[in-house]
């Protein structure tokens, strides 16, 4: 059985099928639509402005993201809050953990390493996530001016 979601803003239509969640019906609704290849470029205002929503919105990944890191090692390791976000920062940058598992409780030996392996892949999906979304408007930018000099 399909449910289906029609989202309308700038007459494009939407449709999810079941078990996609709302939220990222919700979260399509607010990326900013790009222009048709038909269309102008963006005046330099409207494309700084659409670069830094998206870098916000790169930054809020990154920071949820940390927040993750942070929780998962607090309760996962038992450690400090500042210990906490050091190590999750440190993974999420790619430096690898600063963890010294070993000194841990040999009881918390197996959720921690657990926990570490599978944040670390998270991580590395997010990292690139986050620098696509960086640099999603300069591409579009670069590709519709090669497209709109193609077609004079």
């Amino acid at each position: 059985m399909d449910l289906r979601f029609f989202i309308c803003k700038d007459s494009i239509m939407l449709t999810f099928r079941a078990g996609i969640p709302m939220l990222l019906a919700i979260f399509i609704t607010f990326l900013p639509m790009f222009e048709h290849r038909s269309q102008p470029l963006l005046p330099p205002r409207q494309f700084l402005r659409r670069s830094v929503r998206f870098a916000f919105f790169s930054a809020g990944l990154i920071a949820s993201s940390l927040l993750i890191g942070m929780i998962g090692y607090h309760w996962c390791a038992g450690i400090a809050w500042v210990d906490a976000f050091y190590n999750a920062a440190m993974i999420l940058t790619g430096m690898g953990p600063a963890l010294d598992i070993d000194a841990l409780p040999e009881a918390c030996h197996s959720r921690v390493k657990i926990f570490a392996g599978l944040y670390a892949l998270y991580s590395g999906v997010m990292f690139l996530a986050a620098s696509g979304l960086l640099i999603t408007p300069v591409l579009h930018r670069f590709f519709h001016k090669l497209h709109l000099d193609a077609g004079d």
